[in-house]
């Protein structure tokens, strides 16, 4: 069995963690939103239909673009739809970036103390601690519907599938 990679520059870096597919159970984890307060993703969103957003770090440009292009969707998707974003940010660097933004729409995950969803969800590229680009779109019986892993990080994801998946389940 081949390891997954992520290009990096001129380097491919190792994925650590499963390759999902649509169809599979999602992992629960606990993620945080505050140096002591942990959300339990499935739980915290139960009964709701997600779209998780993963990004390497906040504060770069791909990062930055598609946490905000989420935070728009995230408006014309209705209430039976939660919009996360996940990252190794600590929690108070999401909030801060959230602010000067005007993200206001979707919800900040941190996975910065044990990389439990990097490593539940394959998007833990340990060579620098950091979150593969990827999107997962997870429905109210906590099934994969849509998994997509980004092969280079400054790549964007293919956002209009994602939305189509989402919009065909709401």
């Amino acid at each position: 069995m081949s390891k997954r990679t992520m290009g990096f520059r001129d380097m491919q870096l190792e994925v650590q963690g499963p390759t999902l597919a649509p169809g599979d159970k999602a992992p629960e984890v606990t993620l945080q939103t505050g140096f002591l307060s942990p959300y339990n993703l499935l739980e915290k969103t139960a009964g709701k239909l997600r779209l998780i957003s993963v990004v390497p770090s906040i504060d770069t440009g791909v990062c930055d673009m598609q946490t905000r292009r989420m935070n728009e969707e995230a408006v014309k998707l209705g209430e039976n739809v939660v919009v996360l974003t996940v990252s190794v940010d600590l929690p108070q660097a999401q909030k801060r970036w959230c602010g000067a933004a005007g993200v206001d729409r979707v919800q900040m995950l941190s996975d910065y103390k044990d990389m439990a969803f990097g490593d539940a969800y394959g998007t833990h590229v340990s060579a620098m601690r950091i979150e593969q680009r990827a999107m997962f779109v997870v429905d109210a019986a906590d099934t994969l519907r849509y998994v997509e892993y980004v092969p280079v990080i400054g790549q964007h994801p293919n956002y209009d599938a994602a939305l189509e998946v989402v919009k065909a389940l709401v």
